[in-house]
């Protein structure tokens, strides 16, 4: 270990690129520059990759958001249509997506060895029309009926560590609803959910909870539009 960290410094202090641990793939926006910042980094990935000599930590395991919960209906809803969530290509693939804040709020890096079954914007897509489909008629964009729509823009999703072993799932998105071309509404959404352990399976626990949360908030405000409101 000591001698890992000290090649880490060496490197980071010389201006080389240096190789992430194996339970977790660093994609860094800027270089690491001052011995304080890569120490922390380094002791950071540490604790992440402390699972290394554990097989059963190198299986490429895979989440999703579990079975969808059963929430308080806010009375019917008119059918809508809901779009496939979109998400920045930053977000555009199955990783499971971690932030370092108080070491390097500017980086983020992801799991070697843990993944969503999908990518995050089709979890969401599909979480968000199985709970409104508790309240109606749930509409896809293929489907030619007229019908007010409904846009999500998935612009955060990642679990993100405030310590060495505390983190927690951020997920945040922009929710557009449309009629016949108008813009009748939208509002930006947050969610967060504390992290029950300083890994992936945490965090996918996190960013599940805190997905759920998200799209209770889009359809209790969806109960605020008269357009989809009420039958």
């Amino acid at each position: 270990m000591a001698r890992s960290l000290s090649s880490l410094l060496h490197r980071s202090l010389y201006g080389s690129l240096y190789s992430p641990p194996r339970s977790a793939t660093l994609r860094p926006t800027h270089r690491v520059r001052s011995t304080g910042a890569a120490l922390a980094v380094a002791l950071a990935f540490g604790v992440l990759g402390g699972c290394a000599g554990n097989p059963a930590v190198h299986a490429d395991a895979r989440y999703d958001f579990g079975p969808p919960p059963q929430v308080a209906t806010s009375g019917p809803m008119r059918a809508v249509k809901v779009l496939d969530v979109t998400a920045p290509a930053t977000l555009a693939s199955d990783k499971l997506v971690y932030r370092l804040s108080y070491a390097d709020a500017q980086q983020t890096a992801s799991y070697a060895d843990s993944h969503w079954t999908m990518e995050p914007s089709a979890l969401l897509t599909q979480r968000l029309r199985d709970v409104l489909s508790q309240r109606g008629t749930v509409l896809t964009g293929s489907d030619v009926v007229r019908a007010p729509v409904l846009r999500m823009e998935l612009n955060q999703f990642e679990q993100v560590f405030d310590s060495q072993t505390q983190s927690h799932g951020a997920v945040a998105a922009r929710v557009t609803l449309t009629q016949s071309g108008r813009v009748v509404a939208q509002r930006s959404f947050v969610a967060q959910a504390p992290a029950t352990s300083a890994d992936a399976a945490g965090g996918a626990r996190a960013l599940a909870t805190a997905s759920d949360d998200l799209v209770a908030q889009i359809s209790a405000w969806l109960s605020t539009q008269a357009l989809v409101a009420g039958q």
